[in-house]
């Protein structure tokens, strides 16, 4: 049923992918919403739950897979000619925006300080593919889309540390493993370098070359060693999957163009069906969360991050227009899914409240971000391109005037 839900919103999607570039109709929300009303909250068609390895699974091949492709858009060179902005977003943009969702989940939500923190820790990063029309504008500012990017790709992975640190005071471990922690990220960025530098230095050799019908399956292998290799190393799979991005577009600018736009497709793929996992995994007595968690997830999406921005871009080059769009668009996306699933696993005493509330606040951030990409990208749209049926409806308007009307 799983499968033939998804195939189904697949098609749907494909039929109204055009109309969705041009208006606020997002197939994200889509997916979302079909996932909740099939789910056992509503229909019970598909039948799920966080204890399922589907779920833990396809959330992290979907954040792996996003954060591969999203890689590949920015090379080392770009990356550090252009690191000015965001090192500001993720050196004080991403403590602040945590500090600041922790101190409203303390004081509206009731939970203890290391509990808020392990909420602020997991809501902290963000996610630009519900923000896909911003970034992907060409007529968007080109710093604008690369701080979004890099912002995106990088504070997953720095953000994990603070997941596991938080979750283990919380499970009362002495032990905080700081050691561990580090070497996981460290072996997560080794191995998104080494893997893609080698493979791509071993087509390059004379015994070796890669026929034009297998070269955008070679991207393609790359990450699924980086994948397996981290996964068996117990490297940081999303600083991997970004690293290796990087170093693809970095060192093999032809295997990335084969890869760019059968690369994003995958991507698309993994994020739909997860957020048609994610969305059968919320029932209505899981948004259950009163007046005050749903203040609390309005006030993670507008008043922690643009805030936190505020302060980060304090005499920056960025217009206000541009500092507006950074600040709105800090989506919770798959990090936040994944690290609020493993909280769920690990048994501590508010697991099932820390839960609840990111996961109403994922979904609040899914629908008004993913709702609003097109509107802000119009911002700096210079020709604003409308929909065919607004001249329609604007002439079928027009005919209605009483002064149009031919005297009787």
């Amino acid at each position: 049923m799983l499968l033939t839900a998804f195939a189904l919103l697949l098609l749907l999607a494909v039929l109204l992918s055009s109309l969705a570039h041009r208006t606020i109709l997002s197939t994200a929300a889509l997916f979302l919403v079909a996932g909740f009303v099939l789910g056992d909250g509503v229909m019970g068609v598909v039948s799920l739950t966080a204890a399922d390895p589907l779920v833990a699974t396809l959330a992290e091949l979907a954040l792996f897979a996003v954060l591969f492709t999203d890689g590949m858009r920015v090379g080392w060179q770009d990356l550090r000619s252009a690191w000015r902005l965001p090192g500001r977003a993720l050196g004080w943009g991403l403590p602040l925006t945590l500090v600041i969702t922790a101190v409203g989940a303390h004081y509206l939500l009731g939970l203890g300080w290391i509990e808020s923190l392990l909420v602020g820790a997991i809501l902290a990063p963000t996610d630009p593919v519900f923000a896909a029309a911003l970034v992907g504008n060409e007529k968007v500012p080109p710093r604008l889309r690369q701080l979004l990017n890099v912002e995106s790709g990088v504070n997953d992975g720095l953000a994990l540390p603070f997941v596991l640190v938080f979750l283990a005071i919380a499970a009362g471990s002495h032990d905080l493993h700081l050691g561990e922690l580090g070497l996981e990220l460290g072996l997560g960025v080794l191995i998104g370098v080494a893997v893609p530098w080698l493979a791509i230095k071993l087509e390059r050799t004379r015994w070796f070359a890669a026929s034009t019908q297998y070269e955008p399956l070679n991207a393609l292998a790359i990450g699924l060693l980086v994948l397996a290799i981290g996964k068996a190393t117990h490297g940081n799979l999303f600083l991997a999957a970004f690293s290796a991005g990087i170093t693809v577009a970095t060192f093999g600018p032809r295997q990335r163009e084969s890869f760019e736009h059968f690369g994003e497709l995958i991507a698309e793929l993994f994020k739909l069906a997860a957020l048609l996992v994610f969305g059968a995994l919320i029932t209505p007595s899981l948004l259950a969360v009163g007046w005050q968690g749903w203040l609390f997830a309005l006030g993670a999406l507008v008043l922690a991050r643009p805030i936190a921005i505020w302060v980060s871009f304090l005499r920056s080059r960025l217009s206000v227009r541009e500092q507006a769009a950074v600040a709105w668009f800090g989506p919770k996306g798959f990090a936040s899914v994944v690290y609020g699933l493993l909280v769920l696993a690990s048994g501590i005493g508010a697991a099932q409240q820390v839960f609840q509330i990111v996961a109403v606040t994922i979904v609040a951030s899914i629908l008004l971000h993913s709702s609003t990409d097109i509107v802000v990208a119009r911002w700096f749209d210079e020709e604003r391109e409308l929909p065919a049926w607004y001249g329609v409806a604007r002439r079928i308007r027009g005919s209605k005037e009483p002064g149009d009307e031919p005297a009787s």
